[in-house]
């Protein structure tokens, strides 16, 4: 029953990793905090797992979603090379802070942050929809600001467990890039935030010494199998459907997604 349950969560985050290039981490975080929190496991550990277990799977979702958009030729491969090294310290890092701060804070920092996400993506949409039409001026920052902001956004993601999708597009995307790039390009970088974030709740995790079985510090071994298996096949999916809505549609339905998300992190975090 288990393992038919991580294969749903999957399913729905795979079809969301490719539609919206965020690794489907705002599905996986809210669903195995429920799967978690039923299967009677210590509240202390519950959303450490989720958001470990969570950028695990991330590696898995981004490849197949990278595969998807870079045949579309939505991938920005320089822009990707200049964020990848921040992106990989900061979140090794950045699963450290995440070790330190409780679950019940965890649950509120996250709401939070994925509301004021979806407001400035909604907000956004509406000032740039002359740029979505194809005719924009990329005026992307220096490299070394590029660095800074990976660095930034790999701390955000270890400490959200949500692939960095949501950072990096609304950055990308404040500086002329279309969505389907943004998303594209979003795909890309979730690998490495995935593989540094991953192995940084393992080791922290293992420092801490959860006492919960099957797993491997902060990862929860079947669930990243249950999850990955399905999640790689439902993201091409996703990937054909984003390409085929209008950009500014995908950022209407994006911010809705993280709306809903962080509200009920709010919920449970102050009920």
């Amino acid at each position: 029953m288990e393992l038919i349950t991580f294969l749903i969560i999957g399913a729905l985050a795979g079809f969301a990793a490719g539609l919206f290039g965020v690794g489907g981490g705002t599905i996986i975080v809210p669903l195995l905090f429920i799967v978690f929190t039923q299967m009677g496991y210590s509240p202390d550990s519950i959303m450490h797992l989720a958001l470990g277990t969570s950028l695990a799977t991330i590696i898995v979702t981004s490849i197949s979603s990278l595969m998807a958009h870079n045949k579309k030729g939505a991938v920005m491969w320089p822009v990707f090379k200049n964020l990848t090294p921040g992106l990989v310290i900061g979140c090794f890092l950045g699963a450290g802070i995440a070790g330190q701060i409780s679950g019940l804070y965890l649950q509120l920092i996250v709401g939070v942050f994925l509301l004021w996400v979806a407001y400035k993506m909604f907000m956004g949409g509406k000032k740039k929809a002359n740029n979505d039409a194809g005719n924009v001026h990329i005026a992307l920052p220096s490299k070394p600001k590029q660095l800074a902001a990976g660095a930034g956004i790999g701390i955000a993601s270890a400490i959200f467990g949500i692939g960095g999708g949501s950072l990096t597009v609304p950055y990308l995307t404040r500086y002329g890039v279309v969505m389907q790039k943004a998303v594209g390009t979003s795909a890309a970088c979730g690998l490495p935030i995935a593989i540094a974030g991953a192995l940084g709740f393992m080791f922290f995790g293992m420092q801490a010494q959860v006492d919960v079985p099957n797993t491997i510090g902060f990862v929860h071994i079947y669930a990243f199998l249950g999850i990955s298996i399905m999640s790689f096949f439902t993201a091409k999916l996703g990937a054909k459907v984003a390409h085929a809505l209008s950009p500014q549609l995908l950022k209407k339905c994006f911010a809705v997604l993280l709306t809903v998300v962080g509200c009920y992190f709010l919920y449970k975090g102050l009920l």
